[in-house]
């Protein structure tokens, strides 16, 4: 990666037990990412993410009692190839529709490198 790439990141809370159901979602839409320009596409699950008393990941997704934390980001080469390729994915037939998350307690955002090493 270097600072003209291009990064989506993404936090969701996924329900413990959809784990593999995510897994599969998350591998047919990275392999979309990939057909549609994306260098790469993490998927991280939670395991040492504390509660925090001011902010925190579980809270900014509202995590609940029986859900994990989901950090994911995909890299493209740049701002005008994650445009085209992430309206290409939206518009992809094969893209899932039916995601195993609550959409409206994901947080995404898209990113300029500054640092890179």
């Amino acid at each position: 990666m270097n600072r003209q790439n291009y990064v989506d990141g993404f936090l969701c809370p996924v329900k413990a037990q959809d784990r593999e159901r995510y897994l599969a979602v998350a591998t047919t839409a990275a392999e979309l990412f990939k057909k549609h320009g994306a260098l790469s596409v993490v998927e991280c699950w939670a395991d040492d993410v504390p509660d925090g008393k001011l902010t925190s990941m579980p809270m900014a997704v509202k995590l609940e009692q029986d859900e994990i934390v989901v950090f994911s980001w995909v890299v493209w080469p740049d701002k005008t190839v994650r445009d085209q390729g992430m309206k290409a994915v939206m518009d992809d037939p094969a893209m899932p529709k039916d995601m195993p998350f609550d959409g409206k307690r994901l947080i995404y955002g898209g990113f300029q490198p500054i640092l890179v090493v």
